[in-house]
């Protein structure tokens, strides 16, 4: 806890909101009994760490109207991004999980170690108020704060997607979720995306909105997409229902 502590700047006065921020739900659940775990710290810390950037955000950039400032704070609590944080910090190695969470990989999820960062940042707002807080979550998103000043810290697959397809067609993406894995407090989606009855990518996420996110940016990257793209530039596009019928052929 003293290494946590020191990378996190801040000493607890009280070391059981530590222990309790850093504690999954999975304990509990795999115990079968009440079990205190980090979901009210990661509800407050959420909180937290909004309020801390709404105002780092508002101060470094006064020319920014209210949605460029929301979509800024949106990008830096994501979860892929505070994930990437929490990784950075190594509080993965931190945290107590139920064995089977442990074995699944909990450790690495992206989900549970944001949901940590945030239960964290809950903890030392209890702790020791809101300028110890607001100290912490300016640690933490310096290198982010001073990154976003040159551009989106995060891309917008769906998108991109979206604007690819239709340069050359008007068939519509479809998204769908075609698996859901975990307990009710730790589930998982995991989506595919199709176009012209082919699937170009599949993803997995805490959400439906970050898998589809997810399959979004694998149909990007993938030789599906490019295979299909080039037949619509070869024929004409002004019938869409055939040429969904010849590409599934």
């Amino acid at each position: 806890m003293e290494t946590l502590e020191t990378i996190l700047g801040h000493t607890f006065r009280d070391p059981a909101l530590l222990q309790l921020a850093l504690t999954h739900g999975s304990v509990g659940y795999e115990n079968q009994r009440s079990q205190a775990d980090n979901q009210r710290l990661e509800f407050l810390g959420d909180a937290v760490l909004q309020l801390a950037l709404s105002h780092l955000l508002y101060t470094r950039s006064p020319r920014a109207d209210e949605g460029v400032l929301t979509k800024a704070r949106a990008q830096l609590v994501s979860t892929k991004a505070l994930a990437r944080l929490a990784r950075q910090i190594g509080l993965g190695s931190h945290l107590v999980l139920g064995r089977g969470e442990d074995a699944n990989g909990g450790r690495d999820r992206d989900s549970t170690l944001a949901d940590a960062l945030e239960a964290v940042a809950g903890a030392i707002y209890l702790d020791a108020g809101h300028p110890a807080a607001h100290q912490f979550a300016t640690r933490l998103f310096s290198a982010d704060l001073d990154a976003l000043e040159h551009g989106p810290l995060e891309r917008n697959p769906k998108g991109e997607l979206q604007e690819v397809i239709q340069a050359v067609n008007a068939t519509p993406l479809i998204y769908s979720i075609v698996a859901t894995d975990g307990p009710d407090h730790a589930k998982s989606f995991c989506a595919a995306v199709s176009w012209l009855g082919h699937e170009l990518g599949r993803g997995s996420g805490r959400s439906k909105k970050e898998a589809e996110t997810e399959a979004a940016q694998t149909a990007l990257e993938g030789a599906t997409l490019q295979e299909l793209l080039r037949k619509p530039c070869e024929k004409s596009v002004s019938n869409p229902e055939k040429l969904a019928s010849e590409a599934s052929n």
